[in-house]
């Protein structure tokens, strides 16, 4: 007897229905955290997968052989990458954390499936394929997108997904990582902004089953496994605001360096955003060489985490590392600036380690650090160059911890942060993935709203409304149906001789394209830019559009538009 898919899903909401509240939420946001831990476990396995069957392989072929494999690897993976980027789904570029929390705050947590799918796999093709990028940011977005996408067959409305995009970013997170205190952690710190959330229960929730999920699967090993270290000296400590200041400073050097090539790059019009990636790829290819030529180490491919545990093990020339730190900082920033799909944070660690070793390396000449002194500098390094990109201190040191189960690099981690903490003002003020909000257009205020009703309320007008406005001045059968084409939005404003003579909302304008009648205009509503919400909130009450134009004073052209929609997703923000 074949399954009847749809009968089954209106049977499970009819059940769900029938169940307290409370328990209805806890199974839902366990079925949001279990899908999305299988699925950062399954992304974790595949990639590994591909750069062990190429890189890993390749190596071990002769000089020549890896030469011509390696780049067609590269530059094949990179090609589809550019594809999927360009034809399918833009929204797979970079990281996914800065998209995510876009989606949170200004899409009220909805993020569509399309977007995770392809994601996942040029995710895979670019990091398995040697692209210099992590898998983090990759895993919180699919996280966070799986879980909305189950939200939707419990019939929660989009704008109700909050709740389960940042409970399926934690579990992520947690089996991406084997972190579930760090993915605690940087999904209140970096996503929710606030640490006392009241969804804390559920992400702790999620962080618990997303470790259990890669126990299940892959161990519960650390991602690094270390020798003991119980046996560090005193020396060590004078080396650590060091090893933690060189690591942050070549953090700052990557944001500075990222940011800005993609800056350029996006303004450059030679080369389509199709081949992007695969121009990066080459670049990535020509480094990765050259330091495996140099070292014998191919840690400037992909993830890096190979030669990363063998130098936690202490198989590795300090001068190597210094080769590599340069190589793969430059690797980065190439990948990410040109349109690569995937994370930093892999390559923070992985700068981080070898930098934090490199110097222990120098100052082993004339102090006597034993092997336990240099661990420890190499993950004070780790901590730091992460801490600096991210300012986020409190989450950079819980994934170094994590990640090597060793509780006497506690406090070097907390000395080399205070370090990091100070250098990161150097980076700019915002974190690196507020600065890529701020290049992509986004005003931080719609993604960092005001905390409490009051302050929300007295916020200028300015500061949320949506710039540049859609104003319609052809509303003949083919004007209104370009722009009906061309714009998704609800509300057009209609302008003659340049003055705004009416509203149009979307659904008079399909009518009027169906029976070439001429549309119903509604009157427009106004409001200066200095005005506060507080201030504009009455003139909504009797507004049949729900829409009030915004003007820099009383005579002068509208510069923007302020909708129900922007009140309403921040205010729901602030019950959160």
């Amino acid at each position: 007897m074949a399954w009847d898919v749809s009968q089954m899903t209106r049977d499970l909401q009819a059940r769900f229905k029938l169940l307290p509240e409370n328990t209805a939420l806890l199974i839902q946001s366990s079925i949001y955290a279990l899908a999305s831990a299988l699925a950062a476990v399954l992304f974790l396995t595949l990639t590994n997968l591909l750069f062990h069957s190429t890189f890993g392989v390749f190596v071990h072929m002769g000089l020549v052989w890896f030469l011509i494999l390696s780049f067609v690897t590269i530059m094949g993976t990179s090609v589809i990458v550019g594809f999927l980027i360009d034809k399918v789904s833009p929204e797979a570029v970079g990281s996914g954390i800065p998209q995510l929390k876009a989606a949170y705050w200004k899409e009220l947590g909805y993020i569509p499936f399309k977007q995770a799918v392809v994601k996942f796999v040029a995710g895979i093709l670019s990091i398995g394929g040697g692209a210099s990028l992590g898998r983090e940011g990759p895993t919180l977005f699919m996280g966070g997108s799986i879980a909305g996408t189950i939200a939707g067959i419990f019939r929660i409305p989009r704008f109700s997904r909050r709740g389960p995009a940042i409970v399926g970013a934690a579990a992520g997170l947690a089996a991406a990582f084997n972190t579930p205190l760090a993915s605690i952690t940087f999904v209140l710190e970096e996503i929710v902004g606030d640490i006392n959330n009241r969804t804390i229960g559920r992400i702790v929730l999620a962080a618990v089953i997303g470790a259990f999920v890669v126990y299940a699967f892959i161990g519960r090993q650390p991602a690094f496994v270390l020798p003991n270290v119980d046996h560090v000296t005193w020396f060590h400590y004078l080396i650590v605001p060091l090893a933690a200041l060189l690591a942050a400073l070549v953090g700052v050097a990557f944001q500075r360096g990222a940011l800005t090539l993609r800056l350029r790059w996006r303004k450059q019009t030679r080369v389509p955003r199709l081949w992007s990636p695969a121009v990066g790829a080459f670049a990535v290819w020509v480094l990765g060489v050259s330091a495996y030529l140099i070292t014998g180490k191919i840690g400037v491919f992909g993830l890096g985490y190979d030669d990363l545990s063998q130098l936690l093990k202490g198989n590795f020339l300090w001068e190597a590392a210094g080769v590599l730190v340069l190589g793969k900082l430059a690797a980065t920033i190439i990948s990410y600036g040109l349109g690569g799909s995937g994370g930093i944070f892999s390559p923070l660690l992985f700068l981080g380690g070898m930098s934090g070793f490199f110097v222990a390396g120098m100052f082993r000449q004339w102090l006597p650090l034993n092997p336990s002194d240099m661990i420890v500098l190499s993950a004070v390094g780790m901590s730091a160059a992460l801490g600096a990109v991210l300012k986020t201190p409190l989450s950079a040191l819980l994934i170094v911890f994590e990640m090597t189960h060793e509780f006497s690099m506690v406090p070097g981690l907390m000395i080399g942060l205070a370090v990091s903490t100070l250098v990161s003002r150097l980076a700019g003020r915002h974190n690196f993935y507020d600065e890529l909000l701020l290049q992509d257009g986004h005003e931080l205020i719609k993604i960092h709203p005001p905390r409490d009703l009051t302050s929300w309320r007295n916020t200028q007008v300015g500061d949320i409304v949506r710039n540049r406005p859609v104003m319609l001045d052809d509303l003949s059968r083919n004007g209104l149906q370009a722009a009906l084409d061309t714009y998704p939005y609800l509300r057009f404003p209609v302008i003659e001789k340049n003055q705004v003579i009416g509203m149009l909302t979307r659904e008079a304008a399909q009518r009027s394209v169906q029976t070439g009648e001429a549309p119903p205009l509604a009157p427009p509503v106004f409001c200066r830019k200095d005005e506060t919400v507080r201030a504009v909130e009455a003139k909504f009450l009797d507004n049949p559009v729900g829409t009030v134009l915004v003007r820099d004073n009383p005579d002068g052209p509208v510069v923007g538009v302020l909708t129900l929609h922007d009140l309403i997703r921040v205010q729901a923000s602030l019950e959160d």
